[in-house]
């Protein structure tokens, strides 16, 4: 079977980990997550963050190219829980948009982005999970994480609309899109199944099917 890497884009509460977790069991892939027990820059960004901004992107930068490299030196399929592309497009973009990001630390992000980005391989297939805001907002409450409690909806509606213009101009791969609101991969199999199904037949270049009548 061909090795694949697979990238899972969305919102923050879109359901990337959980099926990432799933995906990775139910295929045998190699699995990635997004550092967050692990990460030394966290706590200080959530307390001030125009001091950690550029910091906390550095890391995230780093840490996602290592993963890539990873991924691709196992001889297995791989899928990743959000994508390198998100850290610049949506996430450091989102933060120079808010004042959080100075110009310069900004522009010199961006360069060294570009600089990493070309020597990784590229991915075979994003997914991308999407919901509405008060789904996401809902979720974000249920799991109640403490560095979570300051995301308002004013924020996700932000990064869903950089989300939209990131995508509308995104050709590295084939793009799946998902409806995470109308999916519950953790609870029934049988969307999951469903979701396995959609991944193969892109990853093997068939047409789309609509998803509602599966």
């Amino acid at each position: 079977m061909a090795k694949h890497l697979v990238l899972v884009a969305g919102n923050i509460g879109a359901g990337k980990t959980s099926l990432t977790e799933r995906i990775g069991s139910r295929l045998g892939w190699w699995t990635g997550y997004e550092s967050v027990a692990d990460n030394p820059y966290l706590s200080d960004f959530y307390t001030d963050m125009h001091a950690w901004s550029f910091h906390l992107q550095i890391f995230f930068l780093g840490h996602r190219a290592e993963q890539y490299l990873e991924a691709s030196h196992d001889a297995r399929s791989a899928i990743l829980d959000r994508s390198i592309y998100e850290d610049a497009h949506i996430f450091a973009r989102a933060l120079h948009h808010m004042g959080n990001l100075a110009e310069r630390d900004y522009l010199a992000y961006r360069n060294l982005f570009e600089l990493i980005i070309n020597g990784l391989p590229r991915p075979d297939l994003l997914i991308y999970l999407k919901a509405p805001v008060n789904v996401l907002m809902d979720r974000i409450r249920k799991r109640a994480r403490n560095m979570e409690t300051g995301i308002s909806a004013e924020y996700l509606s932000l990064l869903d609309s950089f989300y939209d213009e990131w995508l509308a101009a995104f050709d590295l791969c084939p793009v799946l899109t998902l409806r995470s609101d109308d999916l519950d991969f953790v609870h029934h199999p049988g969307h999951l199944e469903t979701v396995v199904q959609r991944i193969q037949e892109k990853l093997a270049g068939k047409e789309e099917m609509d998803l509602s009548k599966s």
